[in-house]
């Protein structure tokens, strides 16, 4: 196979300017994306703000020879993303790519976390993505462009103290899956990312106070999982040429895996008892018989089907 390329292509990346957002932005520059670097530089639990991050990779992608703009703008803003798909569109004619990375970090056990920290960490993650996407949805829609929203395992409940993050996030699975089911007949394909990688919001630190473990017993685990080898599951369905719709890819420490939700065929009665239920529990939980709802391909056939 070739190297997938992205000339002629423009791509925006939120949260491009630190981890795993720059190395998806630094990877598209080097393939050929003219990409605009879409970072508030605010602090790990989403307070505070600095241009450096974003114009700092900017820069970096115009030393080595690529096109890049820094666009200082929160996800939470919908002035600040229109603003920023306006900047794609005036320095470099059209949008193809819209990656939403940006996210931030807060873990806390539930008694002890408040209200306010569960309406920014939605904010930033969940509403975050919907109001970047919904900003460039037109642009998307006219080129036949690509969405990758960054997703989690969070939602899974495989630890504790990430009820505010995986509420969030199990929102952005949501609305990824129905946006795809929408985007198909438009031809624009929507995807889901989920990174196992060392940055900011997995730092040796974040970490410890999610696990209550000393932060030294993360410090050489996590660097079999820099932020190069998660990207490029995202870059991948960032590409034109990528078929999937509706996908969740989970990619760290060099493994890419699916990621999906399934249904079996379960217990049916035509007058259902609250003891039929716990007769038939084991029948029930049983998922060998499951089926994965929901995956769609974003090719010509789809896009010219209103019917998906």
């Amino acid at each position: 196979m070739g190297e997938l390329r992205f000339d002629g292509q423009v791509a925006i990346v939120t949260g491009a300017g630190r981890g795993v957002g720059r190395v998806h932005a630094m990877t598209l520059a080097a393939r050929g994306a003219k990409v605009v670097i879409m970072d508030l530089g605010g602090s790990l639990d989403g307070t505070g703000s600095s241009e450096g991050p974003a114009a700092e990779v900017a820069e970096e992608i115009r030393a080595a020879g690529g096109e890049a703009v820094a666009c200082i703008e929160s996800v939470t803003d919908p002035d600040g993303a229109a603003r920023t798909v306006a900047t794609a569109i005036e320095q470099f004619g059209k949008l193809d790519v819209l990656i939403n990375n940006a996210g931030i970090a807060d873990p806390e056990l539930f008694e002890n976390q408040t209200l306010e920290q569960f309406r920014r960490m939605c904010d930033v993650q969940y509403m975050g993505t919907v109001t970047v996407a919904k900003a460039a949805w037109s642009s998307l829609v006219d080129s036949g462009g690509r969405i990758v929203n960054t997703c989690s395992e969070g939602p899974l409940g495989i630890h504790g103290k990430l009820t505010s993050y995986g509420g969030a996030k199990g929102g952005v699975i949501g609305f990824t899956l129905c946006l795809a089911a929408e985007g198909a007949a438009l031809g624009v394909a929507v995807n889901g990312f989920s990174p196992r990688a060392s940055t900011r919001l997995s730092s040796p630190e974040v970490m410890a106070k999610t696990y209550d473990v000393p932060a030294e017993h993360f410090v050489e685990s996590m660097k079999a999982y820099p932020p190069e080898l998660a990207s490029p599951a995202a870059v991948y369905l960032a590409h034109a040429s990528c078929p999937l719709n509706g996908a969740i890819l989970v990619a760290g420490g060099g493994q890419v895996l699916r990621l999906a939700f399934a249904e079996n065929e379960g217990f049916r009665s035509d007058a259902l008892t609250v003891e039929e239920v716990a007769a038939n529990i084991d029948q029930i939980m049983d998922m060998g018989t499951a089926t994965f709802p929901g995956l769609g391909h974003a090719d010509k056939t789809v896009r010219d089907s209103a019917s998906h």
